[in-house]
């Protein structure tokens, strides 16, 4: 019989899991106690949360949650920095970390319910902000209206033009 004490923690992990946009998987072997203080500090001003976890427990809430494929993320320590908001961004934010803590290395990611291998969670941060790929997008549409626009004004400038040329030479005449 399960206790109630590991019940809860693994309806908690299970809920962390529904809840967030997106979680990196790391092995946290070597951080100090201060470093581990600082990445907390530094995800949570990114919008994410940092867990260190025990794999037994966190088989069983991904299981509850129906993300079977994470499992094999789940081998040795593993500290998971779930996130709130766009999970790019914050996945990003942990890959700039690593940089920073080079004992904390990410094994993979989930990111809206598909699982990444750690090349292609690396990847991500490569990847440009929503806002700014949405930008692009919105650039790239309105392009052709802008250049139609431009194609139509240019025949009634020269119209234009052209009456105002012919008025000063009457004018002149």
């Amino acid at each position: 019989m399960p206790k109630p004490g590991k019940v809860e923690k693994v309806k908690a992990l299970e809920g962390r899991f529904r809840a967030s946009t997106g979680a990196m998987f790391a092995d946290f072997r070597g951080l100090t106690v201060k470093d581990a203080t600082e990445l907390r500090r530094a995800l949570a001003g990114a919008g994410a949360t940092f867990s260190v976890v025990k794999n037994t427990l966190t088989r069983i809430a991904a299981r509850e949650a129906g993300l079977e494929a994470t499992l094999s993320l789940l081998e040795g320590p593993t500290a998971i920095a779930f996130f709130q908001g766009e999970a790019v961004a914050g996945a990003r934010s942990v890959l700039d970390l690593t940089k920073r803590f080079p004992a904390f290395v990410v094994k993979g990611a989930l990111i809206d319910g598909e699982v990444l291998g750690e090349e292609q969670a690396r990847s991500l941060a490569l990847l440009e902000s929503r806002e700014v790929s949405l930008g692009k997008v919105a650039g790239m549409l309105q392009a052709p209206v802008a250049r139609l626009s431009y194609l139509l004004q240019a025949p009634l400038q020269q119209i234009a033009f052209a009456l105002a040329e012919r008025g000063r030479q009457t004018q002149a005449a």
